[in-house]
């Protein structure tokens, strides 16, 4: 099938049919699909999916599948959508929109759609994942399909990029996320649904870039970040400037090293021009999500916030504008958005003077206790501390689905998270902690339960001793009699062990709320 010009809308309250008002106005031209419809691709169960496209002004339009039909009018510009009635899950089914041309998708499953974004863990591929060649020759389920967004920056909103729908084999997963893939895996075997993972996400990306413009100009704690973004012009200029310099000194180093038999110094790194920058504000929203839009989807998935561990405080902020305003955008409702933390990562310092990670992953703990409809889970004991880029996304993306099983699909004997820090008190020289997601009890993985550290007023933190009594944990320092605050994984790359029944680790905690080592970064 030739290639469709592709199309998007924004849907929802005054929002709605944005994108598509933004497209030139049509001239007298066969009906066309938004490139987000192809061969292969997953519409969302469940929901008034909409489809939409382009044809000539005033054109009538009909839309079928699985028996349903459904007809509407292009507008003056030669814009139109429609929304299907709900489907149940299955397929295969045969798409056909009819103008004064036919199109016909086939091979088209109705299920759950998941959005899976963030940074490098996200994109991270299953060919660099533990046991890459049997995970991916076993990668064979027609029941998941994937979609792969290219990497786009853009100024502004785009209606189009060339997004490209398969079925999920050893051949196609190969370069899919593994975050992403193994949580559709363990959605398709739990639920007994088609699952469609729509793979956006870019590494070293901070989350404004994926944060759209209006949610960003809405409050002054973003005014650095939109600084950056339009003195992103001036500062290439000067880094350009710069590295011109450098090269030049670096092309003389070179030619004294190779007279002298030496290896030659490596070569400077040129700037990135503002319009392939993908860390400035709103850019990846623009390029890798608004051309989704209004796509029929079932949640996301993000995994993110190694690029603002610096700027922890507010991302505390950040992330929540972000969720809302991919949601207002999408006007389909608080759609679930389930958040990967941090894993352990860097140097093993049991009471550092100040952690962004901690900190960072407080943000997003906080996050998804407060934002509706999301979800945490917690990787701090299956990272890497030498390796920013674990390999261990099997249990990333299981205990994705385990939160989606029990918070999204309402299969309430599913345990999904581990112990939540509820509440303390101090009993003499010692203080006792509370759980919420005990689950059956707490559980030490190993002999000695670590990870823990004690104050006094002096707000000065030391190792602590940690013993679990009953539902409980008694912490105490000698030298600390008067203790007022603990604090549990509060580190880079803490050393962590506890649990609860379910073998699911604890949430990183602090009981103060004492001003951090970020808290006016901007």
């Amino acid at each position: 099938m030739d290639r469709r010009r592709f199309v998007t809308a924004t849907a929802g309250g005054a929002a709605a049919l944005l994108s598509l008002l933004a497209l030139p106005t049509a001239a007298r031209a066969d009906a066309q699909l938004a490139l987000a419809f192809a061969d292969h691709m997953v519409l969302q169960r469940e929901m008034r999916t909409p489809i939409w496209g382009t044809a000539s002004p005033n054109e009538e339009v009909t839309v079928s599948i699985d028996g349903q039909v459904v007809q509407t009018r292009a507008d003056r510009d030669g814009r139109w959508i429609v929304r299907l009635n709900p489907m149940k899950a299955g397929g295969p089914h045969e798409l056909i929109v009819q103008g004064r041309n036919t199109i016909r998708l086939k091979d088209i499953l109705v299920g759950d759609v998941w959005i899976c974004s963030g940074q490098s863990n996200m994109e991270w591929p299953m060919t660099r994942t533990n046991n890459a060649q049997k995970e991916i020759a076993e990668a064979n389920n027609p029941n998941i399909r994937l979609c792969f967004v290219p990497k786009t920056v853009a100024a502004q909103p785009r209606t189009a990029v060339n997004i490209r729908w398969t079925t999920c084999t050893p051949e196609t997963v190969a370069g899919f996320s593994a975050v992403g893939y193994f949580f559709g895996r363990h959605l398709q075997k739990s639920l007994d649904v088609p699952i469609g993972l729509v793979n956006t996400n870019w590494g070293g990306t901070p989350a404004e870039a994926w944060t759209d413009d209006e949610t960003l100009r809405s409050d002054p704690d973003y005014a650095a970040i939109l600084k950056r973004a339009e003195d992103a012009p001036a500062t290439y200029k000067a880094n350009l400037a710069k590295y011109e310099e450098d090269r030049a000194k670096w092309q003389a180093a070179v030619d004294a090293a190779k007279a002298e038999g030496k290896p030659a110094p490596p070569q400077p790194r040129a700037p990135t021009p503002p319009e392939r920058n993908p860390n400035l504000a709103s850019v990846l929203f623009n390029g890798m999500i608004h051309p989704l839009l209004p796509m029929g989807i079932k949640g996301a998935i993000w995994y993110q916030g190694e690029s603002n561990a610096g700027r922890a405080y507010q991302y505390r902020k950040l992330l929540p504008d972000m969720i809302q305003g991919w949601r207002t955008a999408w006007g389909q409702g608080d759609f679930p958005f389930l958040i990967v933390q941090l894993a352990n990562y860097g140097q093993n310092n049991p009471n550092p003077p100040g952690t962004a990670w901690a900190e960072l992953r407080e943000a997003q703990a906080m996050t998804a206790q407060t934002v509706k409809n999301s979800g945490l889970a917690v990787t701090i004991d299956i990272g890497n501390p030498e390796d920013i880029h674990p390999t261990n996304k099997q249990d990333v993306g299981r205990r994705l689905g385990l939160i989606a099983e029990n918070r999204v699909y309402g299969k309430k004997d599913v345990v999904y998270s581990g112990p939540v820090y509820k509440s303390m008190s101090v009993e003499g020289d010692a203080i006792r902690l509370r759980f919420d997601h005990i689950q059956g009890g707490l559980e030490v993985k190993g002999t000695i339960l670590r990870g823990f550290t004690i104050a006094g007023p002096d707000q000065k933190f030391v190792p602590a001793e940690a013993q679990v009594d009953g539902n409980t944990v008694v912490v105490r320092a000698a030298g600390v009699t008067n203790p007022v605050a603990v604090r549990y994984g509060w580190a880079n790359s803490p050393i962590c062990n506890l649990y609860n029944a379910a073998r699911l680790p604890a949430v990183p905690f602090r009981t103060d709320d004492w001003p951090g080592f970020t808290v006016n970064a901007k």
